[in-house]
């Protein structure tokens, strides 16, 4: 697969396989995210992963699903939930933690667990206290956001924005649509 069909199916999943995503995958996402780019290389940024069913259990009633959609639609069910999560930190003990630096290590992050089938979500709609508590964070390292993983049991598809909406939908399918500006309203222009 291309580069681009790789991203455009590398998209947010929220309904899961009920089988444990390999402890190998995990640390590889881990690393793929640790080697990411960085501000002035300060690499800032910390992770813990999630996978024991009992930490995942633990972890689920803190974090929140699909905004846009009614709690019966968006929620996953018991047999939907993911079987891995992994925080991303950021260490603000050490100088110069940036934004930035945790979104490029997101986006690699991902993009290392897609390639082996493993969709995810970012969360950041978390109980960043419960959470921090339950993750016993030292001093000085805050929670970011969590990242959802498993094996997706549905479709995640691009589509056209409609009246300016970027509101994504469930399909007859239960599959997600996620509507994208288009490259017209996107790129200003090329110089």
């Amino acid at each position: 697969m291309d580069m681009l069909e790789f991203l455009r199916t590398r998209r947010t999943y929220r309904r899961f396989e009920q089988r444990p995503v390999a402890p190998e995958i995990l640390t590889e996402a881990v690393d793929a995210a640790r080697i990411a780019s960085c501000g002035a290389n300060r690499q800032t940024v910390r992770y813990i992963v999630v996978q024991s069913a009992d930490a995942v259990a633990a972890v689920q009633p803190l974090v929140h699903w699909a905004a846009y959609l009614p709690p019966e639609q968006g929620q996953p069910k018991p047999d939907e939930l993911p079987t891995a999560f992994i925080a991303v930190l950021q260490d603000d003990n050490l100088p110069g933690a940036s934004d930035v630096d945790v979104g490029l290590a997101l986006g690699s992050l991902t993009a290392a667990a897609w390639a082996h089938g493993v969709g995810s979500c970012i969360m950041g709609a978390i109980d960043r206290p419960a959470l921090t508590k339950l993750l016993a964070l030292p001093d000085g390292v805050r929670l970011y956001y969590m990242v959802a993983l498993g094996y997706p049991t549905h479709a995640s598809k691009l589509v056209e924005m409609q009246d300016g909406s970027v509101k994504y939908y469930l399909d007859e399918n239960r599959g997600y649509c996620v509507p994208k500006r288009s490259m017209d309203e996107v790129l200003l222009k090329t110089l």
